[in-house]
């Protein structure tokens, strides 16, 4: 099938068979093509464009598309047994929980694997509620947890929980970054646990004042509540700390992690816990189970990206690579306020804030027509993310930094001319 021919085809399937609002939301952001092959940062659509990946699978391609040594390590397993069959131990399964003890902060130490960051928030609020007997959960407004059940009673965005309810009872949304919003609804007697992303991904990306965590650690302390720290996005090295919670010194009592944890090649989520939480979890070994979690060739995906990780020293890298790039988009704002409203982050997770919603897409859609992807932020499309892979080049970087800045300057005058000669901010 000649290339014309399969991306109509596929427009066409999406359109009529899979999701018809999609097909129209990525044509309009100028992704109407087919993706084809992936090598580090890169992406090639099936005509043989190259986009630097900027977007990264909102955190999963944290070691750019098709690392050879994860896709390496992932064909030997897929030779050897693909898939547990959950009557016999899983060594990969074993290696990958120890691994992940030896890694995470404090006395996390207990795992559990499955397929998605929504199913390990799922695990994490069950085992919450389970240890400690209590049934009210606390989280952010504003918040992206995922869209499970569960995981959509804890996200704080109203709009992916209409039609839906009732959902989980006894769930609580407070403003992020406000310690004394949550000294008002934290108690002893129901509260189970305060879940929250140590900076908000699809918020907006929303770093939260320096002492936040800090605080939120000494009040759930103070009432006997378990922490739970949503790494899903943040974890494993993308904001320049091997997870993010280490930039504020706090060590919770479950944390979840996924999107990275597959190095781009397996989907492979996770929930961590201390002895102390897990205690309840012993008293009947199948009370929480998945048939097709931690199987091995996820988990020799997860081993294998840990360790790449860990010898090429990606968070550091992170780190470097980004307090650039955030020095460099801070410098294009300056140059455009009409535009530009705020950059903010850590390590290669930044957000740059518009204005205006409508110059989100349109930015967007200019990026993508000169070879570099990107997306906004779920719950606020008035933010640009940049989450490319850790491994990125800075001479990679440096084009998108090029990109970016012409695609301000266009959109800039592509309003100018619409609004008469005059950029009208909201």
């Amino acid at each position: 099938m000649e290339p014309k021919e399969l991306i109509n085809q596929t427009i066409y399937n999406y359109s009529n068979y899979h999701n018809p609002s999609l097909a129209r939301l990525l044509k309009i952001a100028g992704y109407g093509t087919v993706e084809w092959e992936g090598a580090g940062a890169l992406i090639k659509d099936i005509e043989g464009r190259e986009y630097i990946d900027c977007a990264g699978g909102y955190g999963v391609f944290s070691l750019g598309h098709a690392h050879p040594e994860v896709v390496e390590a992932v064909k030997k397993q897929l030779d050897r047994l693909p898939l547990s069959s959950k009557l016999f131990f899983n060594a990969p399964l074993g290696e990958l929980a120890k691994l992940l003890a030896e890694i995470t902060p404090g006395d996390l130490q207990f795992s559990f694997f499955c397929n998605s960051g929504a199913e390990a928030v799922e695990g994490a609020i069950k085992i919450a509620r389970l240890s400690t007997g209590k049934p009210k959960i606390i989280s952010a407004i504003n918040s992206f947890h995922g869209k499970t059940f569960g995981a959509l009673s804890a996200t704080g965005r109203e709009v992916f929980k209409e039609g839906f309810e009732p959902l989980l009872p006894q769930v609580e949304h407070i403003p992020f970054g406000d310690a004394e919003a949550l000294a008002k609804v934290i108690n002893r007697d129901d509260t189970a646990a305060v879940i929250l992303e140590p900076i908000q991904g699809e918020g907006g990306i929303v770093v939260p004042p320096p002492q936040y965590w800090l605080q939120v650690r000494e009040l759930c302390d103070e009432y006997g509540v378990l922490l739970i720290a949503d790494e899903v996005q943040t974890g494993l090295g993308r904001t320049g700390k091997m997870f993010a919670v280490e930039h504020f010194g706090v060590v919770p009592d479950i944390l979840t992690l996924a999107k990275a944890l597959g190095g781009g090649v397996m989907p492979i989520g996770a929930f961590i816990a201390t002895p102390v939480v897990w205690e309840c979890f012993k008293k009947h070994p199948l009370i929480h189970t998945t048939t097709f979690g931690g199987g091995e060739a996820a988990c020799v995906a997860a081993i294998t990206t840990i360790k790449i990780i860990l010898r090429d020293s990606l968070p550091q890298r992170a780190y470097h690579l980004g307090e650039y790039l955030l020095s460099q988009l801070k410098s294009i704002s300056k140059d455009a306020p009409e535009i530009i409203k705020e950059v903010r982050g850590k390590g290669l997770m930044i957000g740059v804030e518009l204005t205006k919603e409508a110059y989100g897409g349109a930015v967007i859609y200019q990026m993508a027509k000169q070879g570099v992807t990107a997306g906004y932020t779920l719950n606020n499309p008035k933010v640009i993310r940049f989450e490319p892979p850790l491994i990125i080049t800075k001479e990679q970087l440096d084009r998108v930094i090029e990109v970016f800045h012409n695609s301000i300057l266009g959109v800039r005058e592509l309003f100018s001319q619409d609004a008469g000669g005059e950029m009208v901010n909201d």
